[in-house]
Formats: structure tokens, C-alpha cells, sequence
């Protein structure tokens, strides 16, 4: 059963990082394209970032400015760099596979103030 538990988020002041990592198990994570969603305030959840099992990444709009995501496949890891924080940035952010499972992790907040 795959399993996701994202950490690493928290209050971050705009212009500030945060580093965000999620431990994935339950499936073969180092042949699966992994990606970060994030759900904002009233709002949907949306794809923030993709990176594929061979490395290959993708990010939505501008986020490739400001984001890196990375994977460790050694230690079935996922991570989001996130630089420049903007308080649109805010929301609860969740790792899946690119083809997302049911089983979503809890996510983790992130909070950007000015």
C-alpha cells in the first residue's frame, strides 16, 4: 500500500526557504515520476512540480524559478526546495506519484508571511 508522509513545512517569511521531504514506501518509488501538489485556501489542489524516474523535472508556470525538486531513490525520498518564498506560496503541500494514488499522505503546511 503506498504511504507518503510529507515534512519540513512551518512558517517561512517571504524571501525565506524551506526544504520540504517526504518518505514514500509501499510501491517502487525509483521507477515512478513523483510530484508535489500543493491545496491553497479555498482552493483546489494543484501540481507544483514533477520529476521523472530518470531525473527529467518539470515545474508549473514560473515555479522553476524558485523551486527544485529532487528525489534519493537510495533511501526512497522526495524533496522541495523552495527559495524566494512568496506568501502565495501558502498552502498545504503533499507528495504523490505523477499519476497520483488514492493514498494521499496528511501534507504539510506551509505558511508565508510578509
Amino acid at each position: 500500500q503506498v504511504q507518503l508522509v510529507e515534512s519540513g513545512g512551518g512558517l517561512g517569511q517571504a524571501g525565506g526557504s524551506l526544504r520540504l521531504s517526504c518518505a514514500a514506501s509501499g510501491f517502487t518509488f525509483h521507477g515512478a515520476a513523483m510530484a508535489w501538489y500543493r491545496q491553497a485556501p479555498g482552493k483546489l489542489r494543484e501540481w507544483v512540480a514533477l520529476i521523472e524516474s530518470w531525473g527529467a523535472t518539470n515545474y508549473k508556470d514560473n515555479l522553476r524559478d524558485r523551486f527544485t525538486i529532487n528525489r534519493d531513490d537510495d533511501n526512497n525520498m522526495l524533496y522541495l526546495q523552495m527559495n524566494s518564498l512568496k506568501p502565495e506560496d501558502t498552502a498545504v503541500y503533499y507528495c504523490n506519484l505523477y499519476q497520483p494514488s488514492a493514498n494521499w499522505g496528511r501534507g504539510t503546511q506551509v505558511t508565508v508571511s510578509l
